[in-house]
């Protein structure tokens, strides 16, 4: 029998990156990404397939890789395995540059990890997370919505807008691209919570909260606050915890707001007919967690992650509202992204219009240890990491052990090393070499499942 929500919680983050070449000649992105995918489709028979590490590796629509974790039930966790999908991303951009120089190109190829490029496309990170199905949708959204809106402020990766009224730093490149708060549709329609009914799990139980309103974090700290703080707002929300009144009038216009003001300070009305601002609403749903976390009695290990998420977001909201970026600017994506830009502007007098500026920009979001500006810092010590890099590495080959991604990527690599046929999703396992036989897996806690190993077994038994 699966644990109750709310002492564990599945967790998973899906990414979109883009690609930018230099030297490109007659090549586009999509030769790249062709490239990059022709190894996968040798052995997956397909540009979508899943690991044996338990994620999902795929090409999304408009030459964009992606790359979607294996279910987690751990930050840390999470936070490894997002960091394992760098580095496999990185590895087929390079390995394509290669084959592509080889053929006589002298093409550079750079994956960049954010959210939208220069003509002005979009595309996503998206925030999954288990939640019950005995609970409304409104309910949690409800809440949720003033959250996300405020959010920004904390987890927003930082970034250049170019618009006709000219350039300006936002807090969140992606705000501009959402249009709705909570929608079934992700592209005509971006909202900020996605509704399509897709648990992937079992239906009558879960439900699968599907957030794309936030950016690609490359800041460990930052990953770590986004899911950290959203799991415990879903489990005062399942908690019957009352926030008061948070409900935004506007919420694709607060978003806008708070996107645009490094401040936290911007008014943002109330259907009360009030106003607030993105750092009150996080300091009220800060103080409600640190509340909820004490009272709850829990002595587990968990007990110490909600308490490192709290010290984390509390200090962030204390830090931005004395203004002190110095004290944050290891941490959070936007504060290291803009002291970075910040210098530069001091030191050449550019605009914010600069083309060099907007390249820096990017250069932040480069996967490549050598070309990327981030991995430089992180490297030299100037922003935190929470991850080991031998745990990163071991998260490219093997699954979370206490989910059902563990199922699903054995059951992949067993599949491929008895060189047996099969198809594989989030939820099914089918081997189709007679006999042919499907198993379903809807419980995402479950880490065993004896009719998966005798799947095996048998397709085994009968290619002898």
């Amino acid at each position: 029998m699966s644990p109750q929500l709310g002492t564990r919680r599945i967790f998973g983050l899906e990414t979109e990156v883009g690609i930018a070449l230099e030297s490109p000649g007659q090549l586009g992105p999509e030769d790249v990404a062709r490239t990059m995918f022709r190894p996968v489709v040798s052995w997956g028979r397909s540009s979508n397939v899943f690991l044996p590490n338990g994620a999902r590796l795929y090409l999304d629509v408009g030459s964009h890789p992606e790359y979607a974790t294996g279910e987690c039930d751990d930050l840390m966790q999470l936070v490894a395995h997002d960091r394992a999908g760098d580095l496999i991303l990185q590895g087929m951009a390079e390995n394509s540059e290669r084959v592509l120089q080889e053929q006589g190109s002298g093409v550079r190829v750079h994956l960049i990890k954010n959210n939208s490029d220069m003509a002005g496309n979009s595309f996503g990170a998206h925030e999954n997370y288990l939640v019950h199905r005995g609970i409304s949708l409104q309910r949690y959204t409800d809440v949720l919505i003033p959250f996300f809106v405020s959010r920004t402020l904390l987890t927003g990766s930082g970034g250049i807008v170019s618009t006709p009224k000219g350039a300006r730093f936002v807090l969140s490149p992606r705000a501009d691209h959402v249009w709705d708060s909570v929608s079934s549709s992700t592209t005509r329609s971006r909202p900020m919570i996605n509704s399509r009914d897709e648990p992937h799990a079992d239906p009558e139980k879960f439900r699968r909260l599907h957030v794309i309103v936030g950016d690609s974090s490359r800041a460990e700290p930052a990953v770590f606050l986004k899911f950290g703080a959203t799991d415990l707002m879903l489990r005062m929300i399942e908690g019957g915890v009352v926030f008061g009144d948070i409900k935004i009038a506007h919420p694709i216009k607060a978003l806008r707001a708070v996107a645009n003001d490094i401040s936290g300070q911007e008014p943002i009305e109330l259907v009360s007919g009030r106003s607030t601002t993105a750092l009150d609403l996080q300091e009220r749903f800060v103080t409600a967690a640190q509340n909820f976390v004490e009272k709850s009695g829990d002595e587990s290990s968990s007990i110490e992650q909600d308490r490192r998420v709290l010290t984390l977001w509390q200090r962030s909201i204390d830090a931005l509202r004395q203004r002190d970026l110095d004290a944050l600017s290891a941490d959070l994506d936007w504060v290291i992204k803009y002291r970075i830009l910040d210098r530069y502007q001091q030191r050449t007098g550019a605009s914010w219009a600069d083309p060099r500026l907007q390249r820096l920009d990017l250069a932040y979001h480069d996967l490549s240890p050598e070309r990327g500006v981030f991995q430089r810092l992180e490297d030299s010590g100037s922003v935190n990491r929470f991850t080991q890099p031998i745990s990163v590495l071991e998260a490219m080959s093997r699954p979370p052990q206490s989910t059902r991604a563990k199922i699903r990527g054995d059951f992949v690599r067993q599949a491929q090393s008895h060189n047996i046929e099969y198809t594989v999703d989030w939820v099914h396992m089918r081997v189709n070499s007679p006999p042919t036989r499907t198993v379903a897996c809807r419980d995402p806690f479950a880490a065993v499942d004896d009719r998966v190993d005798e799947l095996i077994e048998s397709a085994d038994r009968a290619g002898r």
